[in-house]
Parts: structure tokens; sequence; C-alpha cells
């Protein structure tokens, strides 16, 4: 049987998506069936840039990348284009978060390959819309700004824990309900509803970027509230930019406090 790790590291390397997607869902199975996970075999990271993904689509500037409008068929796949590449690379930031830490407890690897998993399972919801909509994964041009917190935090556990899940993804959960509206209105109800999914399974996530920050502020013995502050200050020295869900963030498990710190900028 090959080591779990190993698996891991693959499924992050894979290039081809169809195959990562099933090479994902397998292994996420294997793992709920009982495959063990050798914490003793962690291994030898892969490289920050070591991602797998296809030539498609090209990656450019945030300001380089199609406006999303939602009155034509165009702008609405423009849209679910933008979503897709969100869970793409939240397929390879879960895997990414597996390979790259260790010495964190069992219950660790196994949260966050179900995360993967799921963001796969987004990525197909999202991509099955795409294509009925006339258009396809890699037709567009897309941005990494997720990736390269990614590669911002690869230093460091806890800084990932607290910047990529509870900021950049939670940032969906903010986001969200406002697409879905305007979907609503162009007519694309299906769409829509597709999001209902999303975002409901995207509230887990961010409480398991929450629960092991905070379960890692307790082994170094800082305060989680303070701590989250202060890498805000450090990351995003110009701050944060709302409206807030303050509602769904609660949900995740963002402390009252924390919430506070957002709302006063």
């Amino acid at each position: 049987m090959v080591d779990f790790f190993t698996q891991v590291r693959a499924c992050l390397l894979e290039k081809n998506i169809d195959t990562k997607v099933t090479f994902i869902h397998q292994l996420a199975k294997d793992v709920r069936q009982g495959c063990v996970i050798n914490l003793q075999t962690f291994g030898d990271v892969l490289a920050v840039n070591e991602n797998g993904r296809p030539d498609k689509p090209k990656l450019v500037r945030a300001t380089g990348v199609p406006k999303r409008g939602f009155g034509s068929l165009e702008g609405r796949a423009i849209m679910m284009h933008a979503i897709a590449h969100i869970e793409f690379n939240a397929m390879n930031l879960a895997l990414d978060a597996v390979q790259r830490f260790s010495d964190m407890p069992e219950a660790y690897y196994r949260d966050w390959l179900q995360v993967a998993d799921e963001e796969a399972y987004h990525f197909e919801l999202i991509r099955a819309h795409l294509r009925f909509l006339g258009a396809d994964y890699g037709d567009y041009p897309a941005h990494n700004g997720l990736w390269e917190m990614v590669e911002k935090t690869a230093h460091n556990a806890l800084h990932r824990m607290a910047l990529v899940p509870r900021v950049l993804e939670a940032r969906g959960l903010d986001v969200t309900p406002g697409i879905q509206k305007k979907l609503r209105q162009a007519g694309d109800k299906h769409a829509a509803t597709l999001l209902d999914i999303i975002f409901a399974d995207e509230i887990g996530h961010v409480e398991v970027g929450t629960r092991w920050f905070r379960y890692l502020c307790k082994q170094e013995h800082k305060k989680a509230d303070d701590t989250f502050l202060a890498l805000l200050d450090e990351y995003f020295p110009k701050g944060l930019y709302g409206p807030y869900n303050m509602d769904a963030r609660e949900a995740a498990g963002f402390s009252q406090r924390e919430l506070q710190i957002l709302l006063d900028g």
C-alpha cells in the first residue's frame, strides 16, 4: 500500500484536472474506510510552487481578469469561471496544508483531506454549470491571489490557519449571498442553488481553519484573538474590507472579539 503522505503529494502534483479530482475522491474514501495515516512517514514537503495545475487558465493580475457581469450569458460564465478557479485552488490549498506541516495530530490531516474532497466536489458542480453556459475551466484568464498567500504562509502553520481559511476563504462567506441574489435576478436559479451547497460547506472549512489556528495558539501559549489581530496587522497593513457576513463568520467559529476587530478595521 502506498503511503498516505506520498499519495497526497501525488494528488497535489497532478496537473490533469479530472485525474486530480478522481484521485482526491478516492484517497478521501480510502481514509474514511480505514486507510492508515502513519505520521512517522511524513517525509519531505514539496516546494510551495509545486502545485499541479493545467496550462490554462492563464494567470494574470487581478486587474486583468474579465469583468463579471450578470446580465449576459458570457458575464455569468465569467463569474462561474472565477468561482471554479477558487475551488480548484482550494483543492490544492487543502492538499498543501496536509503535506506541508508535520507534527500535527492525525485529526488535522483527516480534516484537511476532507476539505480537499469537498472542494473537489464544489469544483465539479461549478464546472458542470460552466459547461452548461457554453464555456469550460481555462477559457478565461484568472488571478492567483489565493495561492500567493499560501506561498507567504508556507513557513508557519499558525499563520496559514489564521490567514488563508480565516481571511481569504472567509471572504466567500461575505460575498456569496450578494452573488446569489444577482444570479437569481438574472434568472440563473440553478447557479444560486449550487452556491447554497458550497456556502454551507465553506462555513465548515473556515471552522476547520479556526479550530486548528486555536490549537496552534494554545500549543505556542498565545492568545488567539491577540494573535489574529497581530497577523492581520502584519499581512494586511492597509486593513481588510467589508461588509462582513457576521452570522456566517460566527458559525465558522469567529469569536465576538474577532468580529469586532474586523468591524473596527
